[in-house]
């Protein structure tokens, strides 16, 4: 960026610091994609204006917005910025090529922002007498996880619960997969003990994904309070899991393939599971 064009920057936005490639900013967002740095506050990178605008609506807390103002060609990023530059801790604003540095969009709209991400515990999880809860065994593909958490939302889960977790909940591929629905929905990681109890306290049934079993998932009879368990990619659901009441349940496969992505199938399940809860199909 010249010289002359920045300062007209700085004078159109100011209050804003300008953040080269080795300011503080910049590292803390290349160290949070990259996972490289301890994140003791739940911190995630999020960018471009759906994304802002969802944080925004949920209240999130933002550590920092990093903007470029050459990318910046509508109304209503214009407006983003007017509301960001507000709320955040600290606005830096950078070069092109300092935003593509930190950019995991090949056309971004030059807005970035580090929010905390909600912090969840098992007893915050809102129950009704028909609430339907997944629960995610040692996945470890965070799209896998993101579209899990998109699934669930609009499924009208009560929540989705992490045990075992390989993959970092700030994930930005888990964000952006997710399509905001990490910033509202309750996710709680915890341990397989503390869910059992949980599980036990609150009358779940409990319902096992598994390519071994022998009960259709729309042969299932979901009601009451349902909790929906699903392994790793690689492992399944680990052995502790069997151990409770439950019911395995499996999508029948007609093809040469013997099961279908973990994110595609929890997927099937939530809405069969949901739709009977809310009285829209009936059990067998």
């Amino acid at each position: 960026m010249e010289d002359k064009t920045r300062q007209q920057f700085e004078e159109k936005y100011s209050g804003f610091s300008y953040a080269g490639n080795k300011h503080p900013r910049i590292k803390q967002v290349e160290h949070l994609i990259n996972n490289t740095k301890p994140n003791p506050k739940g911190l995630a990178v999020i960018e471009g204006l759906w994304a802002l605008n969802l944080a925004y609506k949920n209240n999130l807390v933002v550590e920092s917005f990093i903007l470029c103002p050459e990318m910046i060609h509508s109304n209503e990023a214009q407006e983003m910025v007017n509301t960001y530059m507000h709320r955040a801790v600290e606005t830096c604003l950078v070069s092109a090529k300092v935003f593509a540095k930190i950019s995991e969009r090949p056309r971004g709209d030059g807005l970035l922002a580090v929010v905390q991400m909600p912090k969840w515990k098992l007893d915050r999880i809102p129950l009704a007498n028909n609430s339907l809860v997944v629960i995610l065994d040692g996945l470890e593909i965070p799209g896998n996880i993101g579209t899990i958490v998109r699934a669930s939302d609009g499924a009208g889960a009560a929540g989705i619960i992490v045990v075992n977790r390989k993959a970092r909940l700030n994930h930005p591929k888990l964000v952006r997969s997710s399509q905001g629905a990490i910033f509202s929905l309750p996710i709680v990681e915890s341990t397989t003990e503390e869910i059992f109890s949980w599980l036990s306290v609150n009358a779940f049934s409990l319902f096992l994904t598994d390519t071994d079993a022998t009960t259709d998932y729309y042969q299932a009879s979901f009601n009451g309070r349902c909790a929906l368990v699903a392994g790793s990619e690689r492992y399944g659901i680990s052995a502790p899991w069997y151990s409770l009441p439950h019911t395995k349940i499996r999508i029948p496969m007609f093809g040469d393939c013997d099961s279908l992505n973990v994110g595609v199938a929890t997927t099937l399940m939530l809405y069969e599971a949901s739709l009977q809860l809310r009285g829209k199909i009936l059990g067998r």
